[in-house]
């Protein structure tokens, strides 16, 4: 199993403590969920349909709030807090539909740091950079709806960047991508420096680029190791309804 004691709180990303969640239908989604990320770390988060992952992701900004304690860089998320914590946590949907919404482009990239009250000139800033790191210069005044699925994602991870969040938590990432695309995507998420929390069903994209491994199932994390190791325990995979490579 890996250690993932920390010395000292500046060196925790993500802390997630006793976390119990249940829907209004009466599903417990999460059953005491404790976590802890370190800073820099990227983290795959696998487990069956149902298993509570994007669940779990939806709590790390405060989009969902159940019971139990989440600390975002030693920050406990309280309800007067939420803008702080979400400023830290750029959480990217599976569907980038559900993430962009504006006429075009760059104002999508925009709309986060038009609302942190910063200049004309540093929203601008934000948004060109933040594209040029997903590589979609020159794609400002597209209409977003109007790009293949792989751009979307771009665009939608994009929206995030923008805000200069310290971590990522994203919802399978490469779903519904063909396979240059999601190369791209994969070669993206490689060279991005956050702390990254990914909820995937593609192992191949879990052994390249995430060396640390969560397995849940049933609302509770029930493996936690290197990558290598996880992904070499054929009966644990099995067991958790994930394919055996």
């Amino acid at each position: 199993m890996l250690d993932t004691r920390v010395d000292t709180a500046l060196e925790t990303a993500v802390e997630v403590t006793g976390l119990r969640f249940a829907y209004p239908d009466g599903v417990e989604a999460l059953r005491g969920v404790n976590l802890r990320v370190r800073r820099g770390e990227k983290v795959a988060l696998l487990g069956p349909n149902g298993a509570g992952k994007s669940t779990l992701l939806l709590h790390l900004n405060g989009i969902l709030r159940g019971k139990g304690q989440v600390r975002i860089a030693g920050v406990l998320l309280r309800p007067d807090n939420l803008a702080q914590v979400r400023a830290q946590v750029g959480l990217v949907f599976e569907n980038p539909d559900d993430q962009l919404f504006s006429p075009t482009v760059l104002e999508d990239v925009a709309y986060g740091p038009l609302y942190m009250g910063l200049s004309h000139e540093d929203v601008l800033e934000r948004a060109r950079r933040a594209l040029a790191q997903v590589g979609m210069t020159g794609f400002e005044e597209r209409s977003p709806h109007h790009l293949s699925l792989g751009q979307k994602k771009r665009i939608a991870i994009a929206t995030v960047l923008s805000m200069d969040p310290a971590i990522l938590a994203l919802d399978e990432p490469t779903a519904s991508l063909d396979p240059g695309a999601r190369r791209e995507l994969i070669h993206l998420l490689r060279e991005l420096p956050q702390t990254m929390i990914v909820s995937t069903h593609d192992i191949p994209l879990v052994r390249d680029l995430l060396p640390r491994t969560l397995v849940m199932d049933g609302g509770v994390i029930v493996a936690d190791g290197e990558t290598q190791a996880i992904l070499s325990d054929s009966a644990l995979l099995a067991a958790h309804g994930l394919d055996v490579y």
